[in-house]
This record gives structure tokens, C-alpha cells and sequence, in this order.
């Protein structure tokens, strides 16, 4: 469903020259988002692709917008603060690597945001582009897990995928799914659609990552409320609650076919737990992060870039506590006030109808659930993270001109 068309194609038709780098900046942006899923290997093949995208950009008449000034003025403050972080720790290789990666992924970010301001339509090509990528790793994943493939050692019976672990792999899946969802409930029932959906939500299930799965669920319902609140049909209203209770159905089917296998069902126990030995125990991650917080108020400039596991044993396993260690107190701040300000900006501009609304009910859902999974993970490298953000950047963009318009 070309949702932006509507609004893009009252856009007066561009010069010829022009429509040729549009047209190769829609072709690199397909196959930057295609090839998204395959990060087993470092630089990924999403990499060379951004680059070249970015490179068409410079060279095309991309408008910039200013108002993604304040997204761009955050992503700045954050990682400076990071590189200051970084001087102490400038022999460790891996530090610097992380902040390379940091700065990278935030370019990635801001031209999203300009790109889907400079064209709405663009969001099809997204979301065309990100359910291949995830459909493909799906199947791939699954065919591992069933033994039909040959492939990389699944971490302890969960599938992973082409990502090196499946709690990355899980959140990966959660935005095309609910694109798929969205296209059922407003399009009707189709194998087209039903077939690649409960496809991805096998493989997000057998990735057996609690947080994916509590990242799902929150997003899925967070979707539904505002498709409900949005709406101005009765019509729509109905059969979203008619379809929300046969999902359910599919749902509850899907996952009694995956239990009735024993691997499954003793690995659904082992992870279905609210708190396991690692996460509360004596050791876990819990409690390290608690442990850390002292310290981390005796250092105003953080830990460096890496060094929170040098200090502590391991990994903080928490977004916002990652972004105080690796990025210092003005990072971190900045980091809290940058997610803050989008969720507050874009739940402003959810409620303005515009060609654009259904997909930014999706982005923002998804979003908002990242961001809470982020409390009991590090979401601070996720490309489809910064995916997100910039994505929702470009529609609050493209809704503060809509209402001046």
C-alpha cells in the first residue's frame, strides 16, 4: 500500500538529471536495506552500499531540511562527549573502533531522516526493502535450526540467524512484522502477506530472546491502541478488534505447533523465566550494573568507550547506563534528552493525518519498544535502531511542513 503517494506525488516532477540520481538513490536504498540482515561479517555489505548511497546523495540536489537540526545537534553533543571519553583509552583499539562505528551509525540516521523528508515515498521502498532483508533471514535461520541448511553454530538451540546473537536477530524482525500486520488489517487477508508473517514470527520465537519477545508484544498493542485512536471509521475500528482476536488465534496456534516439539518446549522453559541466575544472581547483570553506579558518579567523563566490562566483569547490558560509561555525564544526558525528544515529537505528530500517519504509527511504535527493551539491553550499535530514529526524524519533518502547509 503506497501510503505516501498521496502527498509525494503532488510534488511538482523534478529535471531529468535530477530523476536520475533519485532514481539511483531509491535502487542504493533498496539494497542497503536488503542486504541489512547479513552482519556476521565486519564492514557488513550495508556498509558499502550506505556509502555509495551517501556518496549519490552529495552528488543529487537532496533537499536538507533544517528542522532535523535538532536530531543532528544531538547525535553531534553525544559523540564528541564519547570522543572525550576516548582520549584516555586511545590504546585500546577496540574503543576506538566503537566510537568509529558510533560516529558512523549517526551519519546513517540523519541522512535517513533527510531522505524520507526529501520524499515520503521513499518509506515504501523502506519497508519493501527491510521485510526482504528479514524474510530472508528468517528462512535461512529456520533452515539452519531444522538442520536443512548447513550454517553457523545456533547460540545454545536459539536461532541466530546471519547476526552474531539472537538477541539482536529477534528486535531485528519486530518492525516488518507489524508492517505485515498493518497491511493485513487494512488491506484484508492474503497468503502473500500471511505466509512471510508467521514466518518471522517462528523465527522471533525460536530466537527465544525474552526481551524480543516482551519488545513484541508491547509494540504490537502500542500499534493497535493508536490505529484505534487515529482512525476515523468505525468500519476500520471494528475490524481491527475482529482481526486483533483471530491474530491472537494465529498466534496461540503457531506457538502450541512450536511446543509440541521437545527441543523447543525445554528451551521455551528455560528462557520463558522472568529472571534467571545470570540476570539476578550473585554475579549477574543486575548487579553489576548497580555496582557500577558508584563509579560512574565519581567519573564525570565515564569509563571510555569498552571499558565498563574491564572494570566491572561484563557488559552493562543497559543502554542508558552504556551511554553515562562509554560517553560521560554530557552523553549520557544527551543520549536520555535525544530519546525523550523524539518520542515527545513524534507522539505529537502520530495524531496530525497525513499520507504518512500509518507508517509513522509503526516506526514509533517499534521505536518505543526498543527503547524500553533498551533497559535491559545495549540497543547503542543496532542499525535498525538508527533506522528508526531517522525514519521518524524524517516524518516529524515532513508533518511540521504538512501543518504550515
Amino acid at each position: 500500500m503506497n501510503y505516501a503517494a498521496g502527498y509525494a506525488g503532488s510534488v511538482q516532477r523534478p529535471p531529468r538529471t535530477r530523476s536520475a540520481l533519485a532514481r539511483a538513490i531509491n535502487g542504493l536504498l533498496f539494497l542497503a536495506l536488503a542486504v541489512s540482515a547479513v552482519v556476521f561479517v565486519e564492514p557488513a555489505p550495508y556498509e558499502a552500499f550506505f556509502a555509495l548511497l551517501t556518496v549519490v546523495c552529495l552528488l543529487s540536489s537532496l533537499r536538507l531540511d533544517g528542522k532535523v537540526a535538532p536530531l543532528i545537534a544531538l547525535l553531534l553533543i553525544w559523540n564528541v562527549s564519547g570522543l572525550v571519553a576516548l582520549l584516555p583509552v586511545m590504546h585500546d583499539f577496540k574503543a576506538v573502533t566503537f566510537m568509529v562505528t558510533s560516529f558512523y551509525l549517526a551519519l546513517t540516521a540523519v541522512l535517513f531522516a533527510f531522505l524520507v523528508a526529501d520524499d515520503p515515498r521513499r518509506l515504501n521502498i523502506i519497508r519493501t526493502g527491510y521485510i526482504f532483508a528479514a524474510v530472508g533471514a528468517a528462512l535461512y535461520g529456520l533452515a539452519v535450526y531444522l538442520h536443512i541448511l548447513p550454517g553457523f553454530e545456533e547460540t545454545g538451540g536459539r536461532i541466530q540467524s546471519t547476526f552474531k546473537d539472537p538477541n539482536v536477530f529477534g528486535p531485528f524482525l519486530i518492525l516488518p512484522i507489524l508492517f505485515l500486520i498493518d497491511r493485513l488489517l487494512r488491506v484484508g487477508f492474503s497468503l502473500r502477506v500471511a505466509v512471510p508473517m508467521f514466518i518471522l514470527m517462528a523465527a522471533l520465537f525460536l530466537s527465544f530472546s525474552r526481551g524480543a519477545w516482551g519488545h513484541f508484544l508491547f509494540s504490537t498493542t502500542l500499534m493497535l491502541v493508536l490505529m484505534f485512536l487515529t482512525s476515523e471509521s468505525a468500519n476500520f475500528r471494528v475490524r481491527l478488534i475482529g482481526y486483533s482476536v483471530i491474530a491472537i488465534a494465529g498466534a496461540v496456534m503457531l506457538l502450541a505447533l512450536l511446543l509440541s516439539f521437545d527441543a523447543v518446549g525445554a528451551m521455551f522453559m528455560e528462557r520463558a523465566n522472568l529472571l534467571n541466575e545470570y540476570d539476578a544472581g550473585q554475579g549477574g547483570r543486575f548487579g553489576r550494573q548497580l555496582e557500577g553506579l558508584g563509579p560512574l558518579l565519581e567519573a564525570p567523563f565515564g569509563f571510555g568507550p569498552m571499558q565498563f566490562a574491564k572494570l566491572l566483569g561484563q557488559d552493562p547490558h543497559n543502554v542508558y547506563i552504556n551511554a553515562f560509561a562509554s560517553y560521560g555525564w554530557i552523553g549520557g544526558i544527551t543520549y536520555v534528552t535525544m530519546v525523550l525528544a523524539t518520542l515527545v515529537f513524534a507522539f505529537r505528530a502520530v495524531f496530525v493525518r497525513t499520507p504518512w500517519q500509518p507508517y509513522l504509527i509503526l516506526a514509533l511504535s517499534t521505536f518505543t519498544g526498543t527503547v524500553l527493551e533498551g533497559f535491559i539491553i545495549d540497543t547503542d550499535h543496532w542499525r535498525h535502531y538508527y533506522l528508526m530514529l531517522g525514519i521518524i526524524w524524517g516524518m516529524i519533518v515532513l508533518t511540521a511542513r504538512w501543518r504550515a502547509a
